[in-house]
């Protein structure tokens, strides 16, 4: 197939997740308040469009190989991107008191995720991805960990879901709650950069309770972001492990040698993701590079779990049932609890 042709049976669904994705950033901008990220947004606007066109013929087959190109390779590029706006001696610096809680509530949610995952019978891919988006930053780790566990676009979507619905809550609930236990702006700004998922919700809770918890609690946020690093590598760890298990057991162990590579342990845009960072944290991206780099990293992001949506029905996620949501409820509050339980230990609150 010559390369005009691959282009124009990939345009149809790269276009529609990209018009997808400029409404879901349209809506966010008009709404009064910053409730609900764009990210979302273009999940379940996706996931509208997908039960409009469901069943429509060949319609499907024509969108497919371009849904796929976007929240696949669309989607690895961006988290390349997303590294221009991270700088590691910032972000470090910030780290050094928030890594304690960090440790903790990561502990506390995939030690507590397997567990509960065990007890609600949810298969090990949608369980470890709401862990992730949980622990980590929302929809950025749900993405990010994905690839590398070939996770289903209906698991992707379900995790997303799960973690979206929380959050809204956090929102309205931490500056309440805050406010009730008295602490400090830095104390809030910790106990919600650590414990709110995704990024905008992390933004809307911490510039609620004040301009300096907002700040310091987006720093604390971005801090988590770089955690996604060590989280990916044990993940494509633990899928060659299983990987390897599935092919002896199949006789095939051979064949999986044959393929192995590098890349099977440290997936390569996650190495693309540190250069990025790595350059950036030298000071040799200009500031507004990096801030242009990072905007279309989101821009794309959002394009990708729009595709995600797109090709994700709601027949698909009514099989996995209420569990899941439960899964993200439990371990979500588990880890607001064990943040700020952290925190009163440390002497910070």
């Amino acid at each position: 197939m010559s390369i005009f042709k691959k282009t124009g049976a990939l345009l149809p669904g790269a276009v529609l997740a990209l018009c997808v994705a400029g409404v879901a950033k349209l809506i966010e901008w008009l709404l009064p308040i910053h409730l609900i990220g764009a990210s979302v947004l273009a999940l379940f606007i996706g996931m509208g469009v997908n039960r409009l066109l469901y069943g429509k013929r060949g319609l499907n087959k024509a969108l497919a190989p371009g849904l796929k190109f976007t929240s696949k390779k669309i989607l690895k590029f961006a988290i390349i991107l997303l590294g221009a706006g991270l700088n590691v001696t910032v972000i470090l610096n910030v780290g050094k008191l928030s890594l304690c809680v960090m440790v903790f509530t990561l502990l506390t949610c995939f030690g507590g995720g397997y567990l509960v995952g065990k007890a609600l019978k949810i298969n090990w891919k949608l369980s470890n991805l709401i862990s992730a988006g949980t622990g980590i930053c929302g929809g950025s780790a749900i993405a990010a960990i994905a690839p590398v566990i070939d996770a289903e676009d209906r698991d992707v979507a379900y995790a997303m879901s799960a973690t979206f619905l929380f959050d809204m809550a956090m929102i309205l609930l931490f500056p309440l709650m805050g406010q009730w236990l008295g602490l400090s702006d830095m104390a809030y700004g910790l106990w919600a950069g650590t414990a709110v998922n995704d990024t905008s919700s992390v933004v809307a809770a911490g510039y609620a309770y004040s301009e300096a918890a907002g700040d310091f609690a987006t720093m604390v946020k971005l801090t988590r972001t770089l955690s996604i690093i060590p989280t990916v590598i044990t993940f494509a760890l633990i899928n060659l492990r299983l990987k390897r298990k599935e092919a002896s057991a199949k006789g095939e162990t051979e064949q999986l040698k044959a393929s192995f590579s590098v890349t099977k342990i440290i997936p390569w845009f996650i190495l693309g993701f540190l250069a990025m960072s790595a350059v950036n944290s030298f000071g040799l991206i200009p500031a507004q590079l990096a801030s242009a780099l990072k905007e279309i990293s989101k821009f794309l992001m959002v394009a990708a779990l729009a595709a995600i949506g797109l090709n994700t029905g709601v027949k698909d996620m009514k099989r996995s049932g209420i569990a899941p949501m439960v899964h993200g409820f439990v371990i979500s509050a588990l880890v607001v609890v064990v943040a700020i339980a952290v925190e009163f230990a440390m002497g910070l609150v």
